[in-house]
């Protein structure tokens, strides 16, 4: 009972990845995704658990071991200017204007949790209406981040995280699902009519760039020889798998409640306020708490990841103490924080972001392959043959997945 007590209190940079990747989108994409087909598509959340674990467990190496944010080793490992500027730009316009623009949706779903519980929205001041809690919520992750520390961070995020976990997994329990037909579409792939592009949002949602960046930095803060090795993939291994169970449980929860009903499902705030009937307003409450919960875990992560991914591949300093790092991370919560007051929704440079991630994965994951195969960084703790290909699989389907993010984002499908 002790060793798990002493794992569980070493538990933190993985913890992150949980809260960056749970956020309003990923809820409302599950919550679509369940009322739509079911449980059909769970298994697209398995693959999404097994392929973050895979690349974010080489991020660990390399910053345990190679003492490396992956911004660093980026602008390290190309020699050429005109590659070196390609990747720069890359990362910029996908991490740093990409996650600008989710932060103003993250706070938004916090925003929409705590609506659904005070029944608070908008307030007026001079004639002119702004949304009360988006305000509220990017000052509590403002403070969180002035405070400079990554251990009051951490352990912020692991709250939040714990109320995500049992808002929804509580939920999912209650609700009573089909245990037969979640286990069959936990494990066997299956692909409906007209769900190839929930699929895609399903896994899109979760193994996404900016967590690689965000992890090898981390955990270089956290942790600092071989030793620690095994804690940091126990930490990456539970915290992953904890993400995907949220996932499961509001897919379930969505496919249970609605799965075959006419009941109009367009987001994670409507699955709150329809669960009343069907459980009584203390489950409407858990989920509205699951929300809040996830919407501003993630407006906290968003802003870090962006300052450690630009300062990295910038070769800026990248800790709390630093100009630029402070600079990228408020300049990204107040321009969340400004969106969301007026309940503007940068739809275009969402969509831009969209393409520039879909883009950036597989060359990022191409990359990361690369630096985890130099013996000179690495030693006998670079990629055996089998991570490799692990590697290179995921790399191909989340090629595929770019691919049609990108086609999407132009309107050709």
């Amino acid at each position: 009972m002790f060793s798990i007590l002493k794992k569980m209190k070493n538990l933190g940079p993985g913890l992150l990845i949980t809260a960056a990747f749970i956020g309003p989108g990923t809820i409302t994409t599950c919550s679509l995704s369940g009322a739509s087909f079911g449980y059909s598509i769970l298994w697209g959340i398995t693959f999404s658990i097994i392929a973050t674990y895979i690349l974010q467990e080489m991020t660990i190496r390399l910053g345990i071991i190679g003492k490396q944010s992956l911004g660093e080793a980026l602008r390290k490992q190309f020699q050429s200017k005109l590659a070196r500027f390609i990747s720069i730009f890359l990362v910029i316009a996908a991490i740093v204007i990409g996650n600008a623009a989710y932060e103003t949706g993250n706070i938004l779903g916090a925003s929409l949790g705590l609506i659904e519980i005070t029944n608070i929205s908008k307030i007026n001041i001079n004639h002119f209406e702004i949304n009360f809690w988006g305000p509220v919520i990017g000052l509590f992750a403002f403070i969180l981040l002035q405070l400079g520390s990554y251990k009051t961070i951490e352990k912020a995020i692991t709250v939040l995280v714990i109320i995500m976990s049992l808002s929804f997994i509580t939920t999912a329990i209650v609700i009573g699902p089909d245990f037969f037909s979640t286990i069959k579409g936990m494990l066997i792939p299956k692909v409906p009519d007209h769900s190839l592009f929930m699929i895609i949002g399903l896994i899109g949602t979760t193994v996404v760039p900016y967590n690689l960046f965000l992890h090898a930095s981390t955990v270089k803060e956290k942790w600092e020889s071989s030793k620690d090795l095994p804690v940091a993939k126990t930490d990456l291994l539970f915290s992953v798998i904890l993400g995907g169970l949220i996932s499961f449980s509001i897919v379930i929860t969505s496919a249970t409640a609605f799965y075959g009903t006419t009941t109009n499902i367009t987001g994670a705030s409507d699955l709150a306020s329809q669960l009343k009937p069907l459980l009584g307003n203390w489950s409407s409450i858990f989920m509205s708490v699951g929300l809040f919960a996830a919407g501003i875990s993630s407006a906290i992560t968003a802003p870090l990841a962006a300052a450690y991914a630009t300062t990295g591949v910038l070769n800026l300093k990248s800790d709390f103490s630093s100009f630029w790092f402070r600079f990228t991370w408020k300049t990204i919560l107040l321009i969340g924080i400004l969106f969301s007051a007026v309940g503007f929704s940068p739809l275009k440079v969402i969509v831009f972001a969209q393409f520039t991630n879909g883009l950036l994965l597989p060359l990022i994951g191409i990359f990361l392959l690369i630096v985890m195969n130099s013996k000179k960084l690495l030693g006998n703790y670079r990629n055996k043959t089998f991570q490799n290909i692990l590697g290179y699989i995921v790399i191909l389907i989340t090629a595929f997945l770019g691919a049609n993010s990108i086609l999407h984002a132009l309107g050709i499908l």
